[in-house]
């Protein structure tokens, strides 16, 4: 069981602060080197990497909820469990939140999670009329992250995810914790920037015109690297194809 802090639970699906800047362009070292680690890893990971969802848009909202700080397939479980239970999203809304709290009781925190979810759906009927996103696929992408993160408790993360991992297939870039983690021991974040903060600037990293899968494909080689090289507690530097480009693996983080 992950060990934060419930209070954090949604810490980093918090909106960047309205201080913090966001760059209309990456200094073009840091471009140049985000896109030699995709070139790097795209081999090792085999892209193009097939999708690995294709859920309708609100789904994949309520399947991005459930995954904040719990294990894939202990979110993946709780998923088809409501599924089973609540054929239709609308059966939530009416719904007594114990119920749906019982149903998700797999993930970190369900008696946070079964509230936030129920108020997620609530707020999207009310804003639309209807429980669809369906229409975020008529908006450009930036106008479809910040109308989703109107919604409290959906954040930088989720709004990218569910444009990117939904059948929408829109150009988006999510950032989870192993994708932040691998960019900060490279070097294209700082080592105080946070997951939220962190996706406009991976994003103006890499070329304007990438496409849906391009994106995906850089998410999905970095996470996954993050999971099977770069360990949180003992990265496997000697094997990583990275090496040379890894300020981190010349210090603390190198293995013995």
């Amino acid at each position: 069981m992950p060990s934060a802090n419930r209070h954090d639970l949604f810490a980093a699906e918090r909106p960047p602060r309205p201080t913090a800047a966001v760059p209309e362009d990456a200094p073009a070292d840091l471009a140049a080197k985000a896109l030699e680690i995709h070139r790097r890893l795209c081999p090792v990971y085999g892209c193009p990497i097939p999708y690995f969802h294709s859920l309708a848009p609100l789904s994949e909202l309520v399947s991005s909820l459930l995954s904040h700080r719990t294990r894939n397939a202990d979110s993946g479980r709780a998923f088809k469990a409501l599924r089973a239970r609540y054929p239709d999203w609308a059966d939530m809304l009416v719904a007594p939140v114990e119920a749906i709290e019982d149903t998700i009781r797999g993930v970190t925190w369900p008696e946070l999670k079964a509230p936030r979810i129920q108020a997620v759906l609530r707020a999207v009927e009310a804003r639309r009329g209807s429980l669809s996103l369906a229409f975020l696929a008529d908006m450009p992408v930036e106008a479809a992250r910040t109308w989703l993160e109107a919604i409290p408790g959906v954040g930088p993360k989720t709004s990218a995810a569910v444009l990117s991992f939904s059948v929408l297939r829109m150009a988006a870039l999510p950032v989870d914790s192993h994708h932040h983690r691998v960019a900060q021991r490279l070097g294209l974040i700082g080592a105080k920037v946070d997951v939220g903060p962190s996706h406009p600037i991976l994003r103006a990293q890499l070329p304007a015109d990438w496409s849906a899968q391009d994106l995906y494909d850089n998410h999905e080689i970095l996470m996954l690297h993050g999971q099977q090289v770069c360990h949180h507690r003992k990265p496997a530097c000697g094997r990583c194809v990275l090496l040379d480009l890894c300020p981190s693996a010349q210090g603390a983080y190198r293995e013995p």
